[in-house]
């Protein structure tokens, strides 16, 4: 009897076992190891953000229906999608007086021709100067799906015949099942889970697979966040997994931070007033301080979003080519989205 009673005592507890003042202490020591854990965890100090392709333009840039951005951050230089047309964001460096011959890495939001039409021509334009250039191309897995639609039968995915040419010039293509962090502070989704119905995208292509085709939902589709003192900075091409989703995947991934400029596009440009009250709502709640609302987001939309979330016209544009966000600055709108 007495072995049962005592294998069913409850060993002490910690609090048992210390005094008053050791437990303050241990408080004290827990306070002081997240505040260090949260200082130690890396942070972008300088960021400039370059729109190289979108529908409005200045001066002598060209305008298209497309998405591409140069991201600088604390030294490091990527290439956030490539445009539609194979030599419009050529022809935009070259009047920005901008070179990617020192940008490493390439980051494809997802695989559809606006986003992906200068790819080949910058790689070939800077690897004659420095073969690194454009060497190394992040995608998200799914990237590589066969995509069918109309006609019937015909490769949509223009990036599978892509891929080899692109491989023979010595770049490498890295597919991310999940979310990484590129340089200290600068972070890929990955693929974004779908945790909100939003559906953001045309419906009219599917995925052929080894038992059949299904709706392209663009599961490939991903961010790129860099994480910064004022708060997390997005860029999205399409935003095709949902704005909503992107951000609410950002803050789990990187930090429940703030939004502290969201820059590109976001496939609203058709969305019902209903859908535009619902997405500021659902931003409203972590805060967004800038947007940029390049490509597919829709004019009307950034208007919307601009009174929505109670914000000025210096803080929330329609995007430009040749715009800039600078960290601790803010948004250069240049002329004709001011």
């Amino acid at each position: 009897m007495g072995f049962a009673l005592a294998s069913r005592r409850r060993p002490p507890s910690l609090a048992g076992m210390l005094s008053p003042r050791s437990l303050r202490w241990w408080c004290v020591l827990g306070v002081l190891g997240s505040l260090l854990g949260a200082a130690e965890r890396p942070q972008v100090q300088a960021l400039k953000i370059t729109v190289l392709s979108t529908m409005l333009a200045d001066g002598d840039e060209l305008g298209e229906w497309g998405f591409a951005a140069l991201v600088e951050a604390d030294g490091k230089k990527i290439l956030f999608d490539t445009g539609a047309k194979t030599d419009v964001v050529q022809q935009n460096l070259r009047t920005l007086k901008l070179s990617l011959t020192d940008v490493p890495d390439v980051v494809l939001s997802h695989w559809h021709w606006d986003h992906v039409g200068g790819f080949m021509t910058l790689r070939r334009d800077v690897m004659a100067k420095r073969p690194a250039a454009l060497a190394r191309t992040h995608v998200a897995a799914g990237f590589f799906d066969p995509r069918v639609g109309t006609p019937p039968r015909v490769e949509l995915n223009r990036m599978i015949a892509v891929r080899p040419d692109y491989e023979a010039t010595g770049g490498a293509f890295v597919v991310h099942e999940k979310p990484v962090q590129l340089h200290p502070g600068v972070w890929l989704t990955g693929p974004v889970p779908r945790r909100h119905p939003e559906r953001n995208w045309s419906g009219n292509t599917r995925i052929r697979t080894a038992t059949g085709e299904r709706e392209d939902t663009l599961p490939e589709d991903m961010a790129l966040v860099v994480d910064t003192a004022a708060g997390l900075v997005i860029v999205t091409g399409c935003g095709h997994a949902g704005v909503v989703n992107i951000v609410e995947h950002a803050r789990a991934t990187v930090r429940p931070a703030r939004v502290h400029a969201l820059i590109g596009g976001v496939h609203l440009f058709r969305a019902s007033e209903e859908t535009l009250a619902w997405t500021a709502d659902r931003l409203r709640e972590p805060g967004v301080d800038h947007i940029i609302g390049a490509h597919c987001t829709g004019i009307e939309t950034v208007w919307r979003l601009r009174d929505l979330l109670g914000l000025d016209r210096a803080r929330c544009v329609v995007g430009a080519v040749g715009q800039t966000f600078v960290l601790g600055k803010g948004i250069d709108a240049r002329t004709i989205a001011k």
